[in-house]
């Protein structure tokens, strides 16, 4: 099976203002619906992606269900007269951020080797837990729709560079397909045709073979025997799994042999290499609240204990993870560090997922924020201390827990910019921080 392979892609027709066509991922902003009301207001006579996609700051507006059946119209409307070009291949894409210069393949992901449910170990799987609830109003959309725009982006532990990297070398030789500034400051983009047979052959090849279980055991030698993966979802994980569930829809009513050939048996993605320097992720960690650290490290070790682990010294540790909890850096910082051998997950940010899921189940908290992965350097960090804002309902102090200065690791999250992160960043700024933890604020 090759997880990732050439897409039939359609693209707008050459006269068309290519920087109002593109729009952003549309779980973003999703507290500031101000940024979609001025997007709406410069592309309201002009061809956009944003007229034939759903941004979830509208996902519980009275007018859903119209903003839906206009989607619907917009995407025949724009099948007939605006996507008159089309590559079937790859796209080559350049994406300027912050962060540099992201580059990345646009292709189709098939659906059959991907799966969002858990304990299930596809080639294809998440980076992070799905919560089904969140499918059915993308399912609405994916229902009838005759285009798919999704936002979604794979990532590929690919340390030689050589899957996506190479195109930028031969990009002279290729049909460039657009080169546009993106509207409200979304930086820029351009995209090359990858049509030729030999390249796209050799993209399909390089990462089917990733996903043998030959290269995963040399790649992970802590994960050796454990079913392969060879891409991880880096973004865009529900849009996904509505893909996901909208093929199962479809498949049920499908003889076998129309199975292997349905559209809708693949999701448009882009692919992109972890390792790549202008992809900017930061650990994932979490915050815990209304639960002392001592009660949180004391709970961790009783699970490490059932699931097989040993707790060790650091000469000895396969995983270790370190709790705070103070308001900032300096003298009195409450710390603990804990190593483990044995340790039932291959990375410390599985084994600290699972305990948090369990944590959760078996005592009740007052209330839990998620920002990004908790990873750093094998290690997993998180913070524990108050709530993380005060209401009008307690009289706790609010926290925040800040990250580690940016840094690449393997199958973690993009940083997205959300209200949540800014708040974080602009508390970060107080405070002189080391490099090797996280913390809270209050």
């Amino acid at each position: 099976m090759k997880p990732f392979i050439a897409a039939d892609i359609l693209l707008p027709a050459p006269q068309t203002d290519m920087g109002l066509w593109p729009a952003l991922a549309c779980d973003q902003f999703t507290s500031q619906p101000e940024y979609w009301q001025k997007a709406e207001a410069l592309t309201q006579n002009a061809p956009s992606t944003l007229h034939i996609t759903l941004p979830e700051a509208y996902l519980e507006s009275p007018d859903v269900d119209g903003r839906i059946a206009a989607i619907h119209t917009a995407m025949a409307d724009y099948r007939a007269r605006v996507l008159t070009r089309g590559v079937h291949g790859f796209v080559y894409v350049e994406r300027a951020t912050q962060s540099g210069v992201r580059q990345g393949l646009v292709g189709a992901v098939d659906l059959e080797a991907y799966s969002y449910e858990k304990g299930s170990a596809p080639l294809v799987r998440p980076s992070e837990n799905t919560i089904v609830e969140r499918i059915p109003p993308r399912l609405a959309v994916r229902r009838g729709a005759p285009l798919e725009t999704p936002h979604i982006m794979m990532l590929l532990d690919d340390a030689a560079c050589g899957v996506v990297e190479p195109f930028a070398k031969k990009k002279a030789a290729l049909e460039k397909l657009y080169d546009t500034e993106l509207m409200l400051g979304g930086g820029h983009i351009a995209g090359w045709a990858v049509t030729d047979a030999a390249d796209i052959a050799a993209v399909e090849n390089a990462v089917a073979a990733l996903g043998t279980q030959a290269a995963f055991d040399a790649k992970y030698p802590d994960a050796a025997g454990r079913p392969p993966l060879a891409v991880a979802v880096g973004d865009g994980n529900h849009s996904l799994a509505t893909a996901k569930a909208h093929w199962e829809e479809i498949k049920a009513a499908l003889p076998p042999a129309a199975r292997q050939s349905h559209p809708a048996r693949w999701c448009l993605v882009e692919l992109v290499n972890v390792h790549s320097p202008a992809l900017g992720i930061e650990p994932i960690h979490r915050a815990v609240f209304g639960v002392s650290m001592t009660e949180l490290a004391g709970a961790f070790l009783s699970f490490a204990a059932r699931h097989g682990a040993h707790a060790c010294g650091m000469a000895g540790a396969q995983q270790t993870f370190c709790f705070v909890d103070e308001t900032c850096a300096g003298p009195g910082t409450a710390e603990r560090v804990e190593c483990l051998k044995n340790a039932p997950w291959p990375l410390a940010v599985g084994t600290l997922d699972a305990f948090l899921t369990e944590f959760r189940a078996r005592r009740w908290i007052t209330s839990t924020a998620r920002t990004m992965c908790a990873h750093w350097r094998g290690q997993a960090r998180w913070a524990s201390s108050f709530r993380i804002s005060p209401r009008a309902t307690c009289s706790g102090a609010s926290c925040w827990a800040a990250c580690c200065p940016r840094r690449r690791f393997p199958w973690a999250m993009p940083r997205k910019s959300d209200t949540t992160w800014n708040a974080a960043k602009s508390r970060r700024r107080h405070c002189k921080l080391r490099p090797d933890a996280l913390y809270c604020y209050r």
